[in-house]
């Protein structure tokens, strides 16, 4: 994570929290979030923006944080996996990740999660195939996806 250079103030909003964090401009959204606010949710995944592990919502859109540099953070609303529950609650997703075994290593589920509820936000009934064309830009390397997809199904559900 270490750039040389000039550092910047970078104020965002992250899971409804303001937050204000000095960081070189083009220190990743990832790097960011981990070893400058601390948030260790977000997983590195490839650090080359294929896998989707990373994925993070910027102003509600869906997007790599290995790729994004922080300075494209300033003023937006970032939202992580850490802001899917309350305290006391998991999410309809994250419960149904749990019962149906979504989540196996652990490194692409918070990539998933926030994917995965971005397409729940969009209120529409959820096919197989739709869920596997939403989720096509997230890696795993332990499942098949059928578990992920009976999670989303599950969640899909539970919502309505």
């Amino acid at each position: 994570m270490s750039e040389e250079g000039e550092l910047t103030t970078i104020r965002c909003t992250i899971d409804g929290s303001p937050h204000e964090h000095r960081c070189h401009p083009l220190t990743s959204a990832l790097d960011f979030l981990r070893y400058v606010a601390g948030l260790t949710a977000t997983k590195e995944g490839c650090k080359e923006g294929e896998c989707g592990a990373c994925a993070i919502t910027l102003d509600g859109v869906v997007v790599n944080s290995c790729v994004v540099p922080a300075a494209h953070l300033q003023g937006r609303r970032v939202g992580t996996v850490l802001g899917l529950s309350r305290p006391d609650e998991l999410s309809a997703l994250q419960k149904a990740f749990l019962e149906c075994g979504g989540a196996q290593c652990g490194i692409c589920t918070p990539g998933m999660l926030v994917t995965g509820a971005r397409l729940l936000e969009e209120g529409e009934r959820l096919t197989e195939a739709r869920i596997r064309e939403h989720m096509a830009g997230n890696l795993c390397r332990c499942t098949g996806y059928g578990k992920i997809v009976e999670s989303l199904l599950r969640a899909s559900e539970e919502e309505r």
